[in-house]
């Protein structure tokens, strides 16, 4: 019952743990991610994870995934 509440944090948590506690961490200390040095820190690492070869959006099946949008 509980733990159905708390799968998906830790399904997060073992995915990528240092990702995870940093976001913990910057929460628990109310750090604000558009400052410096946080904001080119997590620019550097979305850069990094961004060109790992995780496959195109091709090949998703049934286009599952992030969608972008335009707003008029």
């Amino acid at each position: 019952m509980f733990f159905d509440e708390l799968q998906p944090i830790f399904k997060e948590l073992t995915a990528e743990p240092i990702a995870f506690f940093g976001g913990f961490v910057s929460g628990v200390l109310r750090l604000d991610l558009s400052e410096e040095p946080l904001k080119s820190w997590v620019g550097q690492t979305n850069e990094s994870s961004s060109s790992s070869p995780s496959g195109s959006e091709g090949d998703r099946p049934n286009g599952n995934g992030p969608q972008s949008i335009t707003i008029e």
